[in-house]
């Protein structure tokens, strides 16, 4: 199963300057995608999840725009040919 990472510049200096990552995924949820994405890029795991492999909370992860935090986080399904966006949050005043 295919499926398309989106990145925004922040983070894409993690995954070797790529914007847009494809991923064959052998699982069909958002962790299994994580866990694939660890493997390739770990730099950039370290930033979309903590010491206990949770997302952190100021990253937004949206599944062909579902945000996963209502769809089950890491149990989010993510289907074949599915967008998988990332976005932090972005603070300030």
């Amino acid at each position: 199963m295919s499926v398309e990472v989106v990145l925004p510049g922040a983070l894409a200096d993690l995954a070797g300057g790529a914007r847009h990552l494809a991923v064959d995924l052998p699982g069909a949820t958002l962790g299994d995608l994580l866990d694939e994405l660890a493997v390739r890029h770990p730099l950039l795991d370290r930033r979309l999840r903590d010491e206990t492999g949770t997302l952190r909370r100021f990253v937004n992860v949206y599944v062909d725009g579902e945000d996963v935090r209502y769809e089950g986080m890491l149990a989010a399904a993510v289907r074949d040919g599915a967008v998988v966006q990332v976005l932090p949050s972005v603070a300030g005043g």
